[in-house]
């Protein structure tokens, strides 16, 4: 058991190693937004719920606090570095990078809900 745990854990770090410098900060990035990325997911489903039921103070309330989190100057600034690091990303030659950025965005959907 040991021996097993030993194997995982020295596996974690030659993984993160295999990546870019620019996937390994996109990833840190989208692991540090992922509360806000989960609540502003929240908020929209609700807007458009409440917009489909025509109920107008809600739609007000809740676009205030879609808003709110938007206008942080955290969370603003970690979305800027994130759209630009997105090009150097999607442009990079080593293919390991996507495909760990692409599993870490599929879990992240997934604790959301």
């Amino acid at each position: 058991m040991k021996r097993v745990l030993a194997l995982l854990i020295a596996a974690v770090p030659v993984e993160v190693a295999a990546l870019s410098q620019a996937a390994q900060e996109f990833m840190a990035i989208s692991k540090d937004l992922e509360p806000v990325q989960c609540e502003k997911r929240r908020l929209r489903r609700q807007i458009a719920l409440a917009e489909a039921e025509r109920r107008d103070p809600d739609v007000k309330t809740l676009r205030k606090k879609f808003a709110a989190l938007d206008a942080d100057p955290k969370t603003a600034r970690l979305e800027k570095r994130l759209a630009e690091l997105q090009p150097r990303v999607s442009r990079s030659s080593d293919p390991e990078d996507l495909e760990a950025i692409s599993r870490q965005q599929r879990e992240a959907f997934y604790r959301c809900d």
